[in-house]
């Protein structure tokens, strides 16, 4: 069945909205969640996510046109579906509503006179904030959580709270600047839209005087939104009534009274829960989302079927052990470096398309050249830097890996930084060797140290992880066999180390105890093509089998 989407009150004071830019087409496929278009409101630019799956049937505001609130933005439904009458409906509302905004506008010209007596001015600075419409079927919303509390200073673009609608919980920003003087709807609570949600003005003002003034006098500002929108002081005994009203308010078979947020009625409906049997967090026990979240149901007892006499003599009842505990989550605040890995990790999955190649690389000749080397005075190298060497000695000879995209151009560097990711407390960081092809495996031995204390200890300078051309990551020391990375932007590529395996291998025909070691290659398929990739893994599966072939 075809759905309406209607131009979103994306602000509490906005009126209409332009179309900035749609990100959909006519005819494309939608999914619930997918942005349809930027609407810009009086405050500021906004993307709008669709609620819906389905196809884009219809557009009914083009890019750059404006229309009011709840103006017939879109239709989405089923591919070949009729939406003809749908388009109609849509334009004799409009057509009525701007006939009845016309008589409106002359009422509130006849009025002005005898309210403007009554009713005065705002003082300056002060913005009341009413509950925003977040979806184009909400008609109420429930406060979630409040992420500034009365008396907090809030600037334009700072989260006030977080809104539970009848779809989904959605941050809700500040459009002004000043301080947090009243919150007119309490965590948990609930109230239609173009309710109070909260007042914000200079530090002091008479808050009561404003509150008596929104709601003795001031229908003069909700006169043209029509009487079901009326502002009005939003207090404990208001959210009462709304959770006693019959779209709130449940009744079990007992006669008992059960309160709910929409969202959480609705999620209850899709899980199948009894909201009786659910205890709420919210005021005067209301249900909202987390509980619902965090709700277990009970398991109901199984039927048992019916059994002969003598099976039910020689059968003994089994106790099923039921463990008993509660669930818990501690929440831990990301850091700005967790953040920032987490951006640019995304934004390489999403947009470097990935493809990975796998190695298996012998590895008996540099365990034993290795051996030899530590045991030279003053000499310790490891086996990753066996494959750092390698890996810059690759490099050189298949400059393509070696690469950057750039759009328009693909920069090829010629000279050899290579990236070696470290595992640190709070999350990935990536120091770079520089010119590693020219440093030898023992200087690549101090160095990779040195950078790993360094990035241990917090002591990292910004210089030291930039500009590298290549990364190899390696879990071979936590005795993961194989696994692949996400490449590090800019690079084109990023070489992923196992642990050395003891197995049974072919050699000479027969079989006998060997070492190998997994290597995987992950590529941008931009600017590094398959058989580039496999040239370069079979250079460093070289290079790595016989290391004398690193010390010429």
């Amino acid at each position: 069945m075809a759905e309406v989407v209607n131009m979103p009150r994306l602000s509490d004071t906005m009126e209409e909205g332009v179309v900035a830019k749609w990100l959909k087409k006519k005819g494309d496929k939608v999914e619930e969640g997918d942005i349809l278009a930027e609407i810009e409101t009086d405050k500021a630019t906004m993307e709008f996510e669709s609620f819906y799956d389905g196809t884009l049937l219809h557009i009914g505001i083009e890019e750059g046109d404006g229309a009011p609130v709840d103006s017939l933005l879109a239709i989405i439904g089923e591919e070949g579906e009729d939406i003809s009458n749908l388009i109609k409906e849509a334009e004799s509302k409009e057509n009525n509503s701007e006939k009845e905004e016309s008589s409106d506008d002359k009422k509130e010209e006849d009025d002005t006179n005898d309210d403007s007596e009554d009713s005065g001015e705002m003082p300056e600075g002060v913005e009341v904030v009413t509950m925003p419409r977040l979806s184009d079927t909400m008609e109420e919303g429930t406060v979630a959580s409040w992420l500034k509390k009365k008396g907090d200073k809030v600037e334009e673009g700072d989260i006030l709270a977080e809104i539970e609608t009848d779809k989904a919980t959605m941050e809700f920003e500040s459009f002004y600047d000043g301080t947090l003087l009243h919150i007119g709807i309490e965590e948990g609570g609930s109230a239609p839209v173009d309710d109070v949600l909260a007042i914000i003005g200079p530090e002091g003002t008479d808050v009561d005087a404003v509150l008596k003034k929104i709601k003795s006098g001031d229908s003069s500002a909700d006169s043209s939104k029509g009487e079901s929108s009326k502002t009005k002081e939003t207090s404990k005994d208001d959210i009462n009534q709304s959770e006693s009203s019959p779209s709130e308010a449940l009744e079990t078979a007992d006669g008992e009274r059960i309160f709910a947020s929409p969202l959480a009625r609705k999620m209850a409906e899709e899980k199948g829960y009894d909201l009786a049997q659910i205890k709420g967090s919210g005021e005067n026990g209301r249900v909202v989302k987390k509980d619902i979240e965090n709700y277990t149901p009970q398991q109901d007892k199984p039927t048992e079927k019916p059994k002969s006499e003598d099976t039910k003599q020689s059968t003994q009842p089994v106790e099923v052990y039921k463990p008993v505990g509660e669930e818990q989550f501690e929440e831990v605040k990301n850091s700005q470096m967790r953040k920032t890995i987490a951006k640019r990790l995304a934004e390489s999955k999403f947009n470097a398309p990935h493809y990975y190649l796998d190695i298996e690389v012998d590895m008996d000749n540099a365990m034993d050249s290795r051996q030899q080397i530590n045991e030279i005075p003053d000499t310790k190298i490891s086996f990753n830097d066996l494959v750092i060497k390698a890996s810059a000695m690759a490099l050189r000879k298949h400059p393509q890996v070696n690469s950057q995209w750039q759009g328009d151009v693909t920069k090829i560097a010629k000279h050899i930084h290579i990236g070696v990711a470290v595992a640190v407390e709070e999350g990935l960081v990536v120091p770079v060797l520089e010119f590693t092809d020219q440093q030898s495996l023992t200087q690549i031995g101090q160095n990779v140290k040195s950078l790993a204390t360094k990035a241990r200890d917090k002591k990292l300078q910004p210089d030291e992880m930039e500009g590298s051309t290549f990364t190899v990551s390696n879990l071979g020391m936590f005795g993961i066999t194989e696994f692949t990375s996400i490449i590090n932007q800019p690079n084109s590529a990023i070489l992923s180390v196992g642990v050395i395996v003891e197995k049974p291998v072919v050699k000479n025909g027969e079989i006998v105890v060997g070492h190998t070691m997994k290597l995987t290659l992950a590529c941008d398929h931009r600017t590094v093509d398959g058989a580039t990739g496999a040239k370069f893994l079979q250079t460093l599966k070289t290079y790595i089998e016989n290391p004398v072939t690193m010390l010429a």
